[in-house]
């Protein structure tokens, strides 16, 4: 790295903690440092870092030794490793799902009309004629006044509902956030309340704009196998089946049943009511299941006064391991930048505390979570199964695919709006003549699908982090083009590798923010919260006994 980069980096590292009574840092994370270890965890020899693979155990060792030679204490009674039971589910629904009515007998096609799956760990479950009851946007969320089960047992039926939020596309920024996607229009809240309602089944209406992603998607990421977290109960709380139909289908389901026009329009309005659709669906789904461990990597430095309250910096371990050939023939998935860099970033940030003088009045954990590409499961793990009590966890700082073209003039808050923790990063902006962005794309609901975003589940504020676009060196619109090359061609393909030539100076940047934004909190007494407006809010301050 070029001296008046580093130069900037320790100032920046350093300026940023002015007032604290340890304010000095021996080294600030360099880029260079930074891509010592994604040389390591990009190789080849880890076959692309797939959970249950020698890759895994290559990863996960290379980490905790890392976290050793730097003098940190294991993080889980002894251990640097947290197991994480799953169950692997392959589900293979009946090729036709039938759906009959007085009048009424439609067919449709598994792939080419629907998708289905089951988390129950059992051989087989069927829907055997369960009336089909149109229950809008499958949402209960009394901060926004909103009902959509209100009055309605769905027992033993299954309901079909849409994705995304009421208010997105409406016109109005009063109607949940506009077009800024909450928590309950995401596909696995849907799922969940489903669930908790009681109901035998659910289909989610896909729909390109407000899913974000097209058909295709759906079915490449909706069948097959797949990873859950093993559970007591072997997910028999979870809906029998749970699935997807197009929306052409669900066109032909709710006309049948006299409902026409634009279905999201009616099922925004504020007295909407759910529809029976005086429709049966019938349709059974068979399962193969298998059974593993992986395991989360976890460290820590305790606090030297209030050692009982946290921050936590996660990242994740885990890529997409050995797949599809690409056009080269390389078919290892080496995920250098997803998400090599945000461990990298995170064993550097580890370097940085250890070489304060003085060290942090909180505890720092460093946790590098395994499963990510699966659904976010280490993380859900570890929220479900804390090691450090959530009341006490001041905050989550989450790196994820960070870029790898060079520094940038802003920073990407990923939710932006959501908590304090915005403020923190907004500070340390200010005082360095950058910006801060949020999402590009508010309506895909980015948030809800890295790491932070189990801890902001059960509440503690989270933070997700990421270089901005407008390149320091060559512009804005450069800064652009590189991280559309990246979404559309490396992007979770064979290409993602690390190069001597990949510039991690952009990397340095968030990873140096972040180690001043933590060591801030961690020398502060009081707590950041959520901002009103936040589905978290609640979470947290009943936690917290507020």
């Amino acid at each position: 790295m070029k001296i008046g980069n580093t130069s900037f980096l320790i100032a920046a590292a350093i300026g940023f903690l002015t007032g604290c009574k340890h304010s000095e840092t021996n080294n600030a994370i360099t880029g260079d440092e930074i891509k010592s270890h994604i040389a390591v965890l990009a190789d080849d020899s880890l076959l692309g870092r797939k959970p249950f693979t020698i890759g895994e155990t290559k990863a996960i060792n290379y980490i905790s030794s890392q976290f050793k030679k730097l003098g940190l204490e294991p993080g889980n009674n002894g251990s640097y490793f947290q197991e994480v039971p799953m169950v692997e589910i392959t589900s293979t629904p009946s090729a036709i799902m039938q759906i009959s009515g007085d009048k009424t007998n439609i067919s449709l096609s598994a792939l080419t009309d629907f998708v289905a799956s089951t988390r129950r760990e059992v051989d087989t479950v069927t829907l055997k004629n369960s009336p089909l009851v149109f229950a809008g946007y499958g949402i209960v969320a009394p901060e926004y006044h909103w009902n959509d089960y209100a009055g309605l047992d769905v027992k033993g039926k299954t309901v079909v509902v849409l994705v995304n939020d009421p208010g997105f596309k409406s016109g109005d920024r009063t109607l949940f956030k506009g077009d800024t996607m909450t928590y309950y229009g995401r596909w696995t809240y849907k799922y969940e309340e489903a669930a908790r309602q009681g109901a035998a089944g659910i289909i989610i209406v896909h729909q390109t704009e407000p899913a974000s992603y097209g058909w295709s998607v759906v079915t490449n990421s909706f069948t097959g196998a797949k990873l859950y977290l093993q559970q007591k109960d072997k997910h028999l709380s979870r809906c029998k089946v749970e699935g997807w139909i197009t929306e052409d289908a669900a066109k032909k389901l709710l006309s049948a049943a006299g409902i026409t026009g634009d279905i999201r329009a009616i099922a925004r309005k504020r007295d909407f009511k759910a529809i029976p659709l005086n429709l049966n669906a019938t349709l059974t789904v068979q399962t193969k299941l298998k059974y593993s461990t992986s395991h989360n990597v976890v460290a820590v430095l305790k606090g030297s006064t209030s050692p009982d309250e946290c921050i936590l910096y996660t990242a994740h371990w885990d890529h997409l391991g050995v797949g599809k050939p690409d056009a080269k023939g390389d078919s290892i998935y080496n995920g250098a930048v997803d998400n090599a860099s945000g461990v990298a970033a995170v064993l550097s940030v580890a370097k940085a505390f250890t070489q304060l003088k003085d060290k942090p009045k909180r505890t720092i954990v460093f946790l590098a979570v395994t499963a990510e590409e699966q659904g976010l499961l280490g993380s859900e793990y570890y929220a479900t199964h804390p090691i450090f009590p959530l009341n006490k966890t001041v905050a989550d700082l989450n790196m994820d695919a960070l870029g790898d073209y060079g520094e940038t003039n802003d920073f990407a808050i990923t939710g932006k709006g959501q908590n304090d923790l915005d403020d923190y990063v907004k500070t340390y902006t200010d005082e360095h003549g950058k910006k801060v962005t949020g999402d590009k794309n508010p309506g895909a609901g980015s948030y809800y699908r890295s790491d932070h975003f189990n801890f902001a589940k059960v509440g503690v504020p989270a933070l997700d982090l990421n270089n901005g676009a407008e390149s320091t060196a060559h512009g804005e619109a450069w800064g652009k083009q590189k991280q559309n090359e990246y979404n559309n061609l490396h992007y979770h393909q064979p290409s993602d590798n690390y190069t001597p030539a990949m510039n991690a100076d952009g990397m340095a940047q968030v990873a140096n923010l972040l180690f001043a934004v933590g060591d801030k909190l961690a020398n502060e007494t009081t707590f950041p919260g959520w901002k009103n407006g936040s589905e978290f809010k609640a979470v947290r301050e009943k936690s917290i006994g507020k």
